[in-house]
């Protein structure tokens, strides 16, 4: 058995821990795989470290910042057991990398823990970062960058494979520290921050992102620029995985953030405490990027080098998005008890079948939120027969799903919602959501309602050969299994939305 088929293998009967220690923050994540290969967290925790300023003259790290790690790896190896993981892999990155005694740290850490630390050079630092941050997002082509502490990493890929990788000195620790003097920041130093970026990254020859590629950004500061501006917007999705933050949006919370006082910044809704004193500088970095790559936004992932390292192991390729979608609805699905696959899969059937004959036209996104909110329906008997499509809405917008956009959980979301009711209010995902989607929401939302209620009437096992014929002025709706059922509950729905009355009979279509 090779070591990728044992890992899985580990993964799917006990937890596997990955720590990583960065120049800013070190952090452990205790990982469990599902049976559809989606990783489930069952651990998690931090500890700010900040050992890219405690180096002295000489490079070394300060003893000072080393106890202070090594109290933070006690910790997290005693959560990783505590978790029950079977493997800890451990990996360190810029700091360590940089400082002329990290050898005699790495002993150590072997010595008094029995920890085997890696230092990871840029390169594959880049290469578990873009598997980490890609992944799970519904892009095929463009660039990554994971800004860190330290240093940032960016990388080119094409048809979800690394083409290549830089590694710069540029973190937002470092960058602070060493710009940054003034609080609030002067002008001059802040124009001096950003020439710097943009010399380093346009020495290194990064080109600029093309129309059919994405810029996909990475790491703490990029996470925390995304819930602020989220909190300033009441954004309906709370998760940043996925979150598409534009230029213009960046330009202004950098200056926002410029502007504030160290104690004022703090209190920022959506910024972390810890990140005070350093979001400035990853805020202007991030900028600079953009501007130097003529990016117009970011696509945030909320993954990064630790999901890199154990889906690398796990597999050397990223997986089609299709792939990772289907892997995600099942996961999810998997976890409730009331999820019927047989009903889940009739009902999906019928939606799909009346979409194609009353709606051909209809979107590819509308197509296939329309199929996933089918599937996802029972799931909110869980919670309560009478409202589940509620909960089963506020459990896609809470949910972990892997693939999809913010756009288009928004749109799945809004049909369960108002599947139920005509109307029912979507005004939260308004920000994801344009005005003309409203009519494709409530023509889906009706289709949707009325497949519940035929696969309902269904009897088990029974074969759902469902017919949908247009007539002049009707929509004769046959189904084989189905007998003495009238729609009057959905029907007026239905002729208020197609502009036709719906005519449901038993037996064939004629």
């Amino acid at each position: 058995m090779n070591q990728k088929s044992s890992l899985r293998r580990d993964l799917l009967h006990e937890p596997v821990a990955v720590i990583d220690i960065g120049s800013n923050s070190a952090r452990l994540v205790v990982y469990r795989l599902d049976p559809h290969g989606h990783l489930r967290i069952l651990a998690n925790t931090r500890a700010a470290l900040r050992l890219v300023l405690d180096v002295d003259e000489t490079r070394n790290l300060s003893e000072k910042a080393v106890a202070k790690m090594m109290e933070a790896l006690r910790d997290f190896r005693a959560m990783a057991l505590g978790a029950g993981a079977a493997r800890i892999v451990a990996v360190a990155t810029a700091a360590l990398r940089d400082a002329a005694n990290g050898r005699q740290v790495i002993q150590r850490v072997r010595r008094e823990l029995g920890l085997r630390l890696e230092v990871i050079d840029g390169e594959l630092e880049a290469h578990y970062g873009f598997i980490g941050a890609v992944r799970d997002l519904p892009v095929e082509h463009g660039f990554v960058f994971d800004l860190g502490g330290g240093s940032v990493q960016v990388s080119r890929f094409r048809g979800r494979r690394l083409l290549r990788a830089w590694s710069l000195p540029l973190g937002s620790l470092r960058l602070s520290h060493a710009f940054l003097r003034d609080d609030p920041p002067g002008r001059g130093e802040v124009r001096r921050l950003k020439r710097h970026v943009c010399d380093l990254l346009e020495e290194a020859g990064i080109p600029a992102v093309k129309r059919n590629e994405a810029l996909i950004g990475t790491g703490g500061t990029v996470r925390n620029l995304a819930k602020i501006d989220g909190r300033m917007h009441g954004y309906p999705i709370t998760r940043v995985h996925g979150y598409v933050l534009s230029r213009r949006r960046v330009r202004e919370i950098a200056e926002l953030l410029a502007r504030l006082p160290f104690k004022k910044r703090g209190s920022l809704p959506g910024l972390s405490n810890e990140r005070g004193d350093s979001i400035v500088g990853g805020a202007l970095a991030v900028e600079s990027l953009m501007e130097v790559v003529d990016a117009p936004a970011i696509r945030v992932s909320g993954q990064g080098v630790r999901e890199g390292v154990i889906y690398s192991l796990l597999s050397g390729d990223l997986p089609p998005v299709q792939a990772v979608r289907e892997a995600s609805i099942a996961s999810l699905t998997a976890q409730f008890a009331s999820w019927d696959a047989d009903s889940a899969e009739r009902r999906a059937s019928a939606a799909t079948a009346l979409l194609k004959a009353l709606r051909p036209s209809a979107t590819p996104q509308v197509r296939e939120a329309l199929a996933h909110a089918a599937r996802l329906l029972d799931i909110g008997r869980s919670v309560d027969f009478f409202s589940r499509h509620e909960h089963v809405a506020d459990i896609v917008v809470a949910a972990d799903l892997k693939g999809f956009s913010h756009r288009e959980v928004a749109l799945l979301a809004a049909i369960v919602r108002c599947a139920r009711d005509e109307d029912a209010s979507v005004k939260a995902y308004s920000p994801l959501l344009d005005k003309e989607d409203r009519s494709e929401v409530e023509q889906a939302a009706v289709l949707l309602a009325l497949a519940d209620d035929i696969e309902e009437r269904c009897p088990r096992g029974a074969p759902m050969a469902l017919e949908c014929r247009l007539r002049k002025g009707e929509a004769v709706v046959s189904v084989p299994a189905l007998a003495g059922w009238r729609p009057r509950d959905v029907g007026p729905r239905f002729e208020g939305v197609f502009d036709r009355v719906l005519v449901v009979r038993a037996g064939a279509g004629g």
